[in-house]
């Protein structure tokens, strides 16, 4: 498991995330954990090191 902190889309308040390196490409949503709104969230690992991340408001 890999942690990142980013910013929501929504609220801009930073959370983090607890994200699965050893799935290569992920897409899906969640919601913020403090607005709750939910993000559009796009992931990419290479060799289990995250390349990509992307969390958009769609």
């Amino acid at each position: 498991m890999y942690e990142h902190f980013f910013q929501c889309p929504f609220c801009w308040e930073t959370i983090s995330m607890l994200l699965d390196s050893s799935v290569a490409h992920q897409k899906y949503i969640e919601d913020c954990e403090i607005c709750c709104n939910p993000m559009e969230i796009e992931v990419s690992f290479e060799d289990g090191e995250l390349m990509e991340f992307r969390a958009n408001s769609n």
